[in-house]
């Protein structure tokens, strides 16, 4: 396999854009990815697109041929992935393989959500459809109920606590009030977090991501061409996806996702590191006990200690380990078919140096896990400088 590097990045911003259509944003970020990139559209030779819900949120089916052809990419292979949240983490895994294996030397990831097209309780039923339908949904489960089930076990289990939770909140506002291009630039306060009108116990709104519109993309060439368009490349040290039951009543213990534990293993694997190597992290924190766990499951502190790690500061910008610096799930937004690449933009921008108010001094390594369902699917990718 090919060392591949990230030669472009582009995204919108996160927020709710009545004006824009899941054409429009996608072709936004595409079109910033390419300029940044340094290359032509027609140069592009596979179109990888990541989308949960198109045809549920705007009505519009066969999105990648529809963004492809719009962007002037010709007739290249155009692909939708779906993975629910994380969509374009796969298309990313996908696209990545295929420059790997030689396939193609110029490959363009785009993810793209239109959410905000719909009423919240419409929303809340397309999101449940990436569950398990036939058992947990017919009863009448949603992902806030999902995971507050979740919380509570993790609680009953390990002691951890609402402020542990609301802690998470705090810093990922704090985070996102810092990033230009979040949906939510708001500070709360711990008190305000812990407050918040409960949506289902333990977790309040502020435990929970943002409805978004919005749209990421990424460029993949092979490593040793990446030096012919970019100045500051991104090297791929690894990436992995894995897969776990939908249904919570199917998992053995719903305090730890199996899909994390072996995508960041075989990440970890191949980029030859260690969690003690990876400077920071973006991590799918759709709630905040899913930080918490994804802490956990990808061995930055033992189990059951994420919540007072983060309580303590360890995941801070100014932390050992700082997580989420682009405000989250929470703060910078969720438009859930581009979350995965938006992850993977963020890293890149740390890397650069160019993260702004919330650049931290060391980011030479970063990774990014991005998760679907309650812990059906797991991306995990390791970038380097």
């Amino acid at each position: 396999m090919k060392p591949v590097s990230i030669i472009g990045i582009g995204k919108t911003a996160f927020g709710a854009f009545t004006g824009q259509s899941i054409l429009d944003l996608a072709l936004e970020a595409s079109r910033k990815c390419l300029k940044n990139g340094n290359v032509q559209a027609s140069r592009v030779e596979a179109f990888y697109l990541g989308n949960f819900a198109g045809p549920a949120f705007v009505g519009q089916n066969h999105v990648a041929p529809y963004v492809a052809s719009a962007l002037g990419l010709g007739n290249v292979p155009a692909t939708r992935f779906e993975a629910a949240c994380a969509s374009s983490g796969s298309a990313f895994f996908h696209a990545w393989g295929a420059v790997a294996g030689g396939l193609y030397d110029l490959a363009l990831v785009t993810g793209v959500e239109k959410m905000t097209s719909q009423p919240t309780a419409r929303v809340t039923d397309i999101l449940a459809s990436a569950g398990e339908v036939d058992g947990e949904v017919r009863a009448g489960a949603t992902f806030p109920a999902l995971f507050a089930m979740i919380a509570r076990r993790h609680m009953h289990q390990f002691g951890t606590r609402r402020d542990h939770l609301a802690a998470v909140a705090v810093k990922n506002h704090g985070n996102g009030a810092k990033n230009p291009d979040a949906h939510m630039r708001k500070v709360i306060t711990a008190e305000q977090a812990l407050a918040g009108r409960m949506i289902a116990d333990p977790l309040t709104v502020y435990d929970c991501s943002l409805v978004s519109d919005g749209a990421a993309s990424a460029l993949l060439c092979p490593a040793e061409r990446a030096g012919e368009f970019a100045s500051q490349p991104i090297r791929v040290l690894g990436v992995a996806q894995a897969s776990d039951y939908l249904a919570l009543a199917d998992k053995e213990d719903i305090t730890t996702f199996p899909a994390v534990r072996r995508a960041g293993e075989k990440a970890y694997q191949a980029a030859g590191v260690g969690p003690e190597q990876i400077d920071f992290a973006e991590l799918h924190d759709c709630f905040t006990i899913a930080e918490i766990i994804a802490m956990e499951d990808l061995g930055f502190v033992p189990r059951g200690e994420g919540g007072p790690a983060v309580a303590s500061g360890f995941s801070a910008l100014n932390g050992p380990k700082p997580i989420n610096t682009s405000g989250g799930l929470k703060a910078k937004g969720h438009p859930v078919g581009a979350t995965g690449v938006g992850q993977i933009c963020d890293l890149a921008l740390q890397m650069r140096c160019q993260a702004g108010e919330r650049q931290i001094p060391r980011a030479n390594v970063g990774l990014a896990q991005n998760l679907g369902g309650s812990g059906a699917t797991c991306v995990v990718t390791i970038l380097g400088r």
